[in-house]
């Protein structure tokens, strides 16, 4: 391996990861329609050519775009999620203060990149890939549900909860308690008060927890 061939490969690398940040903050910005090569060419520092170089055409570049960032974004989620879930105390109120503060956690401000481009995607969701669409979904929402799925099972089995479908009861514990606050934030675009998402995510955990508790 020689000193040249290691400088090219690390040229490449540094390209590419300048297309695919110019990349996000265009679509972001203007959509999957309304973005350019030539727009993002220019927001990333490069020539169009050398985009092409490394994606075949705007679909390919956006579906990694989505998917890298999607990746990212349902890491942190879950990391968040387990740091309140996966080690819960006993009794009925450890297990009410632990989805608490997952609700809240879950219901914070979400506004960059990413979710703009999310905002972006709900707006035109006809006109984007179906191969992009489906790379976002298994990459970041349904990975994060899987990851809640695990942990909802889990407190059932140790009858925390009662049987029912845990996927299922994984939504009505996000729609209950940070679905309110997504909605009417635009994912965080718009922040309500936090005394107010604060009173949604209780009242949100109080519901859940009368309708599944064991």
């Amino acid at each position: 391996m020689t000193t040249t061939g290691t400088g090219a490969r690390r040229g490449l690398a540094d390209k590419r990861r300048a297309i695919l940040r110019g990349a996000l903050a265009v679509f972001a910005r203007e959509g999957y329609t309304r973005a350019s090569i030539d727009l993002i060419a220019r927001e990333a520092g490069v020539s169009t050519r050398t985009i092409y170089n490394h994606f075949r055409d705007k679909a390919a570049l956006f579906e990694t775009v989505i998917e890298e960032s999607a990746e990212r974004v349902a890491e942190e989620q879950i990391a968040e999620m387990d740091r309140h879930l996966a080690q819960v105390g006993d009794g009925p109120a450890a297990l009410e203060r632990a989805l608490l503060a997952f609700g809240r956690a879950h219901a914070q401000p979400t506004a960059g990149e990413h979710f703009a481009l999310v905002r972006q995607i709900q707006a035109e969701v006809l006109h984007i890939p179906a191969e992009a669409l489906e790379a976002w979904q298994e990459t970041g929402p349904r990975r994060v549900q899987r990851a809640l799925t695990g942990h909802i099972a889990r407190f059932m089995a140790e009858g925390r909860l009662r049987e029912a479908d845990p996927s299922r009861t994984a939504r009505h514990l996000v729609l209950l308690a940070a679905g309110e606050v997504t909605g009417r934030s635009f994912h965080g675009a718009l922040p309500l008060p936090g005394a107010e998402v604060e009173t949604i995510v209780a009242t949100g955990v109080a519901a859940f927890l009368r309708a599944y508790a064991a």
